[in-house]
């Protein structure tokens, strides 16, 4: 039993790190990928949307985001969603699709990109300890039936360690991300 609280605290803790590392691929790091709108939300016909499922994103080169809607009535709405989230980019309509073009980004830029990616990694290291904490608890409700205080203070180390290699591999992620951002 205590196996499997390890085996489900690790499988979350696993997640965790692949939601920062979606996180992280929405933020811009000099080269235009669709995964920048991932955040964007398009009001259509009353619920928020992602820009995904209203449009064929594409990228015609390393500066440029191509966005061809399925339904032509959406690009303004498309259009103003991309103008209203926080990634500062400027769409150009042709009335057929939207153009992005990318400007160089500055180093005032790169450093507010890379205190964003600082606070996506604290937020993964949160989640990370928060499912150590609820393991750690799972453990001590078995110490009261099932296991004795010796194997439950082992796999209380065991979660620990496992815990310890998850915040590094966060680190590793984010010190990767930003060289990627500081890169001219």
């Amino acid at each position: 039993m205590p196996q499997t609280v390890k085996k489900n605290a690790e499988d979350r803790m696993e997640k965790a790190i692949l939601a920062l590392k979606r996180d992280l691929a929405t933020l811009r790091a000099g080269r235009a990928t669709p995964a920048l709108l991932d955040r964007v939300q398009v009001e259509y016909y009353g619920a928020p949307t992602p820009v995904a499922q209203l449009a064929n994103i594409n990228t015609p080169d390393s500066r440029t985001l191509f966005i061809q809607p399925w339904d032509k009535t959406s690009i303004a709405a498309i259009e103003k969603a991309i103008m209203k989230s926080d990634l500062g980019l400027t769409p150009s309509n042709d009335g057929s699709a939207i153009r992005i073009t990318l400007p160089p980004l500055t180093e005032e830029r790169r450093n507010d990109l890379v205190k964003t990616t600082k606070k996506f990694g604290e937020d993964a290291k949160v989640a990370i300890r928060n499912i150590r904490r609820d393991a750690n608890d799972d453990i001590k409700k078995m110490e009261k039936t099932t296991v004795s205080e010796d194997e439950s203070r082992r796999h209380q180390e065991d979660i620990q360690k496992a815990t310890d290699r998850f915040i590094a591999e966060v680190d590793k992620v984010l010190v990767a991300k930003e060289k990627e951002i500081l890169e001219v």
